[in-house]
């Protein structure tokens, strides 16, 4: 009996050697015959690994693409064609979750960033708040050529010596009311904070 079992087994391996190598010469028909027949377990191992039938089912042709692709490294004295498969199709579906993992991580990474982005520290948060309105009261209690001389510096960036031709005053007179804006609101956003 074990002798009846070692010969069907040698005769199976030389089957599946006949197999591939059929495939190895783009034989579309052996590769018909290699999916009827090991397709189920296949794709019966991809389910249970990546729990996905739409995924599943991709790898299943992707592992057989890739059996028609390198069918000539098959060797059968290094095992069954059927162990061959299991580990090619195995291999793809770890490849495949590690790169659904690595999708996730990062988008999970990305949405930590954009939030620790987005939402400023509420202390500072409400500290540039404040500050922002105090500039706000101090640059309306200036008067109105020191008010429009710093818009035109800091909000248009003009130099002074445009400031001056823009409001047609001498260039000494827009330097002094920016220097005393500017002394004027350190003065007060110092003693306030």
């Amino acid at each position: 009996m074990l002798a009846a079992l070692a010969t069907l087994r040698e005769d199976e391996r030389g089957a599946e050697q006949s197999l591939m190598e059929q495939l190895s010469r783009r034989d579309q028909t052996a590769l018909e015959r290699l999916y009827d027949r090991y397709s189920t377990l296949v794709y019966s191992l991809l389910l249970r690994m990546t729990q996905e039938a739409a995924s599943a089912e991709d790898l299943t042709q992707e592992v057989f693409l890739k059996v028609w692709r390198n069918a000539h490294l098959y060797e059968s004295s290094r095992g069954s064609l059927e162990a061959w498969l299991v580990t090619v199709a195995r291999n793809l579906a770890l490849d495949h979750i590690r790169s659904k993992q690595e999708k996730q991580r990062r988008r999970e990474d990305a949405a930590t960033l954009a939030i620790a982005v987005a939402r400023p520290q509420t202390e500072e948060w409400v500290d540039r708040r404040k500050r922002m309105e105090q500039v706000r009261s101090l640059m309306t209690s200036l008067p109105p050529e020191q008010r429009r001389s710093l818009e035109l510096a800091y909000f248009e960036g003009l130099t002074q010596t445009e400031i001056a031709a823009r409001l047609d005053q001498p260039l000494g007179t827009v330097k002094s009311w920016l220097r005393n804006a500017l002394l004027r609101l350190r003065g007060e956003l110092g003693g306030r904070s």
